[in-house]
């Protein structure tokens, strides 16, 4: 049996939204009232991801390596985070082929802001913009993500083996 050349894995975050909190997703920091609250930045977008692609590596999820209960992480940048799962899939002998998140959020508009973190995200993960793909959708009134209370994201990564 040959080994395995490709690897999907899924990652979920949501966050509540709160006042006195900047809300940022995918390393962008977006004018808005509420932000996401969580023990780093409560980047959900960048938790997803980095939860996907520790996935598609059997690697368990973000808190396991990165744990709430550690001072260390309170109110750290998530792009740290995804940094680090970036170097874990390389030491693995893998690289990233793609990744595709899709953000559920009542408000803000995120349209205005989607090329901007592909952009960033592209630069964390070292791929080229035309290989992150970010969609931003409503919840239509329904679930905590509809009633504007939270911000629910689900991404998808890709990883490959040359």
């Amino acid at each position: 049996m040959s080994a395995a050349r490709v690897r999907i894995g899924e990652g979920i975050d949501r966050h509540c939204l709160q006042t006195g909190l900047p809300l940022v997703l995918g390393g962008v920091t977006i004018p808005f009232a509420l932000g996401l609250a969580g023990h780093s930045d409560g980047d959900a977008l960048t938790h997803a991801l980095c939860n996907a692609l520790l996935g598609a590596l059997a690697l368990g999820d973000l808190g396991e390596h990165f744990p709430d209960t550690d001072p260390t992480w309170k109110g750290a940048p998530s792009s740290t985070f995804l940094r680090e799962v970036r170097s874990m899939v390389a030491r693995q002998g893998w690289r990233i082929g793609n990744v595709d998140a899709t953000i559920m959020a009542e408000h803000p508009r995120l349209a205005p802001y989607v090329p901007a973190m592909r952009s960033a995200l592209a630069g964390l993960l070292e791929l080229p913009q035309d290989a992150v793909s970010i969609k931003a959708t409503r919840g239509e009134g329904v679930g905590p993500e509809g009633e504007g209370r939270s911000i629910l994201v689900r991404a998808v990564a890709l990883l490959v083996r040359d």
